[in-house]
């Protein structure tokens, strides 16, 4: 660590991701359409390659948007190190997670509240009591189910999700005990308020007792440059000094968010301990996931050349839009100020017999996700059954180093490249972000894609894979 601080803001341990939340089957160009395989029932299938990608947040708009394309059926493989599936399993992004805490067959509790309490348990380091305690202590006992009826409990909870990846008593053990952690209530075994201010000491250095300056530059110059303006002072600095990004209700947050707590080897006396903590990004914050991009464009106004809305109040929409359109398949049209007055209902709310029907099967029977171990990537190819396979392919900015020419052979014809840029990553400087895009654009010519222009997506870069290179005939 130098006088200016570590400068890794990262962190060891991704708990949101760094760009916007995307519908993937959006971003599948039209003229693919006609390369989709088809399944044995005639429904075309839309299969999707994610590496690296932190959080669910793709799966999660994918999945709630997807009553807005014809039928398609998604499968998902996201390929990550078996230590992170542990992580994402129990991260408030998961699929697994969303089931419980947005309650989407129908549970009880207005669409606000789960997702109020969805952002406070993605971003906060707290969170009120005894709500989040409670909550926690309630879903672990489902969660502990993984360990032993894998197959069970896929069926009973959330068929979407295959489980069936770990299959090691070692996995199952680790998965278990970070159930009864959580399960735990005492707040002592997690003391993130002194947690958070080791890592923002660490982060900083000499620059800590200035960290407010620090905070409004990082902010001013890296994330509004860059197209984030609706994150304000006051909710990014709170968060970058607190760990609270979403301060949703009248009340304390003072009870320990044990979803975001992780673990990492530490040298001590020459000696590997294992340690637990807050290991997770402190230069970024989650507002970017949700709180940047909407499409009620009431939200993106601005006064007196500054945004009328937060990054808070467009992820409580988001977030509150994407729950409603995976209960009831039809687009959230937010009441009006005269609505919200007079308690009348919301001129998109049909008959509710209609719409209990509707809530009670949500439209998810034909979303797969899959997990494949981080190291088979470079095999993939060799399998027959991934070759030529993936319509579309993520990978988020920290697994680029895994972007090679083999990744043209799993990739279905005329497939689409994305790759997560650096942009909101403000340790970075602008030549070293404007070099991580020109590597970028490099690894995917190198892998036989061509670069497309996307207007308003500047934080990704977008590929199409090309033509197979023709054979020259024999004696020519």
């Amino acid at each position: 660590m130098t006088a200016a601080g570590s400068g890794n803001g990262f962190g060891t341990t991704a708990w949101w991701g760094f760009s916007p939340a995307l519908d993937l089957q959006a971003m599948y160009m039209d003229t693919s359409v006609e390369h989709l395989h088809m399944s044995e029932d005639g429904t075309p299938e839309l299969n999707i390659l994610l590496v690296g990608s932190a959080d669910g947040r793709h799966i999660l708009k994918t999945m709630c948007q997807a009553h807005r394309r014809p039928r398609r059926k998604i499968n998902f493989c996201m390929c990550w190190k078996m230590a992170t599936w542990r992580r994402w399993v129990g991260s408030p992004d998961s699929p697994l997670f969303l089931s419980l805490v947005a309650g989407a067959s129908g549970e009880d509790g207005c669409h606000q509240e789960k997702s109020e309490l969805f952002l406070e348990l993605m971003g906060n380091t707290s969170g009120p009591k005894p709500d989040l305690a409670a909550y926690l202590q309630e879903k672990a006992r489902p969660f502990s189910s993984v360990t032993s009826q894998i197959p069970a409990f896929q069926q009973a909870v959330i068929p979407t999700l295959d489980l069936s990846c770990p299959q090691g008593f070692k996995e199952r053990d680790l998965l278990e005990a970070i159930f009864r952690f959580w399960k735990n209530p005492d707040p002592q075994s997690f003391q993130i308020e002194h947690l958070w201010d080791l890592r923002l000491r660490q982060y900083l250095g000499a620059r800590y007792d200035a960290r407010r300056g620090v905070c409004d530059w990082d902010l001013t110059m890296k994330l509004h440059e860059h197209g984030a303006k609706a994150i304000n002072s006051r909710e990014f600095f709170r968060w970058r000094n607190t760990g609270l990004a979403f301060e949703l209700r009248e009340a304390p947050y003072d009870v320990p968010n044990k979803t975001l707590a992780s673990g990492r080897l530490l040298r001590h006396k020459g000696e590997p301990m294992p340690a637990r903590g807050y290991w997770g990004d402190i230069a970024t914050g989650p507002f970017v996931t949700f709180g940047i991009e909407t499409e009620e464009t009431s939200l993106l106004k601005t006064v007196n050349g500054l945004p009328s809305k937060s990054a808070q109040d467009i992820s409580l929409y988001n977030v509150t839009a994407m729950f409603y359109e995976l209960s009831y398949r039809s687009c959230y049209n937010p009441p009006t100020a005269s609505e919200e007055k007079d308690g009348s209902p919301r001129g998109n709310e049909e008959d509710p017999a209609t719409l209990d029907a509707v809530s009670s099967s949500p439209a998810t029977e034909d979303i797969r996700v899959h997990f494949l171990p981080l190291d088979c990537l470079p095999r993939l190819h060799l399998k027959s059954k991934y070759q030529r396979l993936f319509n579309l392919v993520f990978f988020s900015c920290s697994m680029v180093h895994l972007l090679k020419p083999d990744l043209r052979l799993v990739s279905a014809p005329k497939a689409i490249l994305l790759v997560e840029l650096t942009n909101y990553l403000p340790d970075l400087r602008k030549e070293q972000v404007s070099e991580f895009s020109s590597r970028v654009t490099n690894l995917g010519s190198e892998a036989g894609f061509v670069p497309v222009e996307v207007p308003g997506k500047e934080v990704f870069s977008f590929f199409r894979l090309g033509d197979p290179p023709e054979m020259a005939e024999p004696g020519l």
